[in-house]
């Protein structure tokens, strides 16, 4: 009997260790640090800057939680992962600026507030705070992570501007 419990607690520290190093983001991201899907220098945009965890414990940047999702959505583009190797997602909660998990974070779109690539996923710890986002700014709807689709985001990157004005790759600006 007093083997077992051992061994279980041995187990229950195991687990609880785990759970503290792959939980949480990483806090800082270096002035170098590039958007895994547009190049964009993350930091330059650290209030919108979002981050996942793959399965083999590397972390990936982005300028705004639309290209987290472009990514998320064709992974193999961009990367030799696939979507079932996204362990964690993080964003920035639009008012509190805190690290919040992107899974269970409430995301208003069509607002009128715009990210540094145009339109974007605004994203809240909770509803209620998102409620109120979408009235003061003219939001069309409030979405999950799992409702994000990958046309939706799409729609999204059309017609892109840079807040500075630059042409995107495609040309469109």
């Amino acid at each position: 009997m007093r083997n077992g419990l051992i061994v279980a607690a041995v187990c229950f520290v195991l687990v609880f260790s785990a759970a503290l190093v792959q939980g949480a983001p990483e806090k800082e991201i270096s002035q170098d640090t590039r958007c895994a899907v547009c190049g964009m220098f993350v930091a330059k945009y650290g209030n919108w800057g979002t981050q996942i965890r793959l399965a083999d414990s590397s972390t990936l940047f982005f300028d705004g939680m639309k290209d987290l999702m472009v990514f998320y959505h064709n992974p193999q583009k961009y990367s030799s992962f696939t979507t079932q190797d996204v362990k964690e997602a993080w964003t920035r909660d639009y008012y509190s600026q805190e690290w919040i998990d992107g899974f269970k974070a409430f995301y208003v779109v069509g607002s009128d507030v715009l990210g540094p690539m145009g339109k974007e996923f605004i994203p809240f710890v909770d509803k209620a705070a998102a409620e109120t986002f979408l009235k003061d700014h003219k939001g069309q709807k409030i979405l999950t992570f799992n409702e994000i689709t990958d046309d939706l985001v799409q729609s999204m990157r059309m017609k892109m501007k840079m807040k500075h004005g630059g042409k995107m790759k495609n040309g469109k600006s």
